[in-house]
């Protein structure tokens, strides 16, 4: 079974430990039963390359947790477990199947998935951190930090989304932040009893629970993880007689109004959502570093529909709703005044705060514009780059790379013995000429199977198409740009988080390592989109 994303696993910290647990809260007393007879055992290896080193814990849901190591890469992953496999795993295994098609930088890396009837299994990366619910524990987060975990949440939702796929379980069990910062979203699931839109509408549960410390979807308990069950449960959102919830403003202070706005309007059932990618370019420009100094927080009135400047995303997808109160009446006098998000700094953990939302310097009465709508780019250039050969054999069908058909594509040879092109060449690539700057947000490239390794680069030069040309071309093209791409498997590969003040105009996606094929190695790369502006 190829690798894949598989079921959640949630950290969680205790005595200074931190360790994984699935469904987002330990096992208690309601949970399944956990077979012990024939259980795993430390130092077992599983299909002869997962050592278990440690046994972390139960889930909710009965699966074992366990630490272990990847004896062929020498990496620690997470491995959890079913008893048995089969069909009582079927939902379990077909989340990891599934998700094996995306890969991006915040969707939890996932790297197998194997029913051995008595057992199933998934293998997946190991998350040194927390989970958003663990960090909210700690008390409510600053605007900048809820609003950069909500980019993340919904540029990994934007990258599921293309492929037409719902990751159905968004929570704060889900959403997990790492020791260096990475937000990475879990445990996506296919009994299909969700959609798209509820997975953008849990969107704005991530930034009301973010914002304030609760969770406002009462009505829709979270799998493994209802309010008010377990160790790790989660306040319901303070509610009027009516049931309705209150904004994020009436139960903290110091929350911008076009924050405390977008999240309301996100979580309004009578108000259409924007498209995920759409969300999450708009969050994307909000979630850019601060000025040193504090600003009004009652924030920029940019999504209001009837402004003659050019429309922010959530705009141009059809607007919002115009808020009523204080919100409506500083519209008046501040239309197209562009206000940053208070830089609130995490005094706990000043080295894990998140990049400031935006400020402006712009003079009152003068209009800031809005960001240019995103965008698909045009390619209007593309070539194989592959410095190190002799025969230039490999450089036919670069067009396939951009006619829009994912069933075409272009195709590496096949190399024997080793996945770095035999250990003939240092790689291989994909050069685009945008034939322009432009700003770029994001760059998804479709492969042909699971389990090549790349990165996206920069450069300045484009010299003619032959091997010199091709060598001065890669040491040129040095500067790797969009979030690192790391060791996930998967079929799509999606970039963001680009600085939003550069423009590109020649792009290059380098491949370093192929996946297993027939009789070898081999990588067909069947499309590559750019969105920017």
């Amino acid at each position: 079974m190829p690798s894949s994303a598989g079921p959640s696993i949630d950290t969680i910290t205790e005595g200074g430990r931190v360790t994984q647990v699935g469904e987002g809260q330990e096992a208690d007393e309601s949970a399944p039963p956990v077979m012990t007879f024939g259980a795993p055992t430390a130092g077992e290896i599983l299909a002869e390359r997962y050592e278990l080193v440690e046994h972390i814990n139960n889930d909710s849901a009965g699966r074992l947790v366990w630490r272990g190591v990847d004896v062929i890469l020498r990496r620690p992953v997470a491995v959890v477990l079913r008893y048995p496999g089969g069909d009582s795993a079927t939902e379990m295994l077909q989340a990891a199947v599934a998700a094996s098609r995306v890969i991006h930088p915040n969707l939890v890396g996932v790297y197998d998935a194997i029913d051995e009837a008595e057992r199933a299994y998934v293998v997946r990366e190991w998350v040194d951190g927390q989970s958003l619910r663990e960090l909210a524990a700690e008390g409510p987060l600053d605007p900048a930090r809820a609003t950069a975990i909500g980019n993340a949440v919904a540029s990994a939702l934007a990258a599921v989304h293309a492929t037409d796929m719902v990751h159905g379980n968004v929570h704060p069990g889900t959403v997990m932040i790492s020791d260096d910062g990475r937000v990475v979203l879990a445990d996506a699931r296919t009994d299909g009893a969700d959609s798209q839109e509820n997975d953008i509408r849990a969107v704005g549960g991530i930034l009301y629970f973010a914002l304030t410390g609760h969770w406002p979807h009462a009505e829709a308990p979270l799998h493994g993880a209802t309010a008010g069950h377990g160790r790790a449960a989660i306040p319901d959102a303070v509610r009027d007689a009516g049931g309705a919830i209150a904004a994020p403003r009436q139960v903290r202070a110091g929350v911008p109004a076009y924050l405390d706005d977008l999240t309301m309007d996100l979580l309004d059932a009578e108000i259409a959502p924007p498209s995920s990618d759409v969300l999450a370019a708009e969050l994307a420009r909000l979630d850019v570093p601060a000025e040193d100094h504090y600003l009004d927080n009652s924030g920029p009135l940019r999504f209001t529909a009837d402004t003659e400047d050019e429309p922010s995303p959530l705009a141009a997808a059809g607007g919002r709703k115009v808020a009523i109160g204080i919100a409506g009446l500083l519209a008046v006098a501040l239309v197209g005044l562009l206000i940053g998000i208070s830089a609130l700094g995490d005094d706990k953990d000043p080295q894990n705060s998140p990049a400031a939302a935006p400020t402006t310097s712009a003079p009152v009465g003068e209009a800031t514009p809005a960001a240019a709508t995103v965008r698909k780019l045009t390619v209007k250039g593309v070539r194989i780059i592959d410095p190190d050969s002799k025969n230039r054999s490999e450089l036919d069908d670069a067009d396939k790379i951009i006619d829009g058909d994912e069933d075409k594509g272009w195709e590496t040879e096949t190399y024997k013995d080793r996945p770095n092109f035999g250990n003939l060449k240092k790689g291989m690539g994909v050069w685009l000429d945008l034939g322009e700057p432009h700003s770029v947000k994001s760059v998804r490239a479709v492969l042909s199977a699971t389990g090549a390794s790349a990165q996206l680069l920069a450069g300045s030069v484009n010299p003619p198409s032959s091997s010199k040309g091709d060598n001065d071309l890669v040491r040129d093209y040095k500067t790797p740009i969009g979030q690192p791409f790391e060791d996930h498997d998967g079929t799509t590969m999606t970039f963001n988080g680009f600085d939003a003040d550069q423009k590109y105009r020649y792009l290059l996606f380098w491949i370093t390592e192929l996946p297993p094929s027939d009789g070898g190695f081999k990588l067909g790369v069947q499309e590559i989109t750019v969105q920017g502006s």
